[in-house]
């Protein structure tokens, strides 16, 4: 946890990080960089630990979170994958207002 912020009892933790992972699939307009920068500061925790914690580089992730880079689907998971996320597909909202669904919530595809 990011040392500028005062120790938080694991509860309190779990709290934070589940409103972070809500506010992310809530702002699907959200771009990669904007998600992980929303879910980083939310859960109080600094570029370092969630590099470590994803096995990422830090420099990796500090590019992505600066729009510098856009990562590859694999790195992306593996930040994603540690609050329990990952990339998914949905499709474009045909008008306004449309509330976009993953495609597999939408139809039955093939097996």
């Amino acid at each position: 946890m990011d040392k500028r912020y005062t120790a938080l009892t694991l509860q309190q933790q779990l709290e934070l990080r589940r409103q972070a992972v809500q506010d992310v699939l809530a702002n699907q307009q959200w771009s990669i960089a904007e998600a992980i920068r929303h879910l980083k500061m939310n859960m109080r925790i600094t570029t370092a630990e969630l590099a470590r914690l994803s096995g990422v580089s830090f420099r990796t992730l500090q590019d992505i979170e600066r729009e510098r880079s856009e990562g590859n689907v694999q790195t992306i998971n593996r930040i994603l994958s540690v609050l329990g996320l990952k990339l998914g597909v949905v499709r474009i909202a045909q008008s306004l207002g449309e509330p976009t669904q993953p495609v597999a919530a939408q139809q039955d595809l093939p097996h």
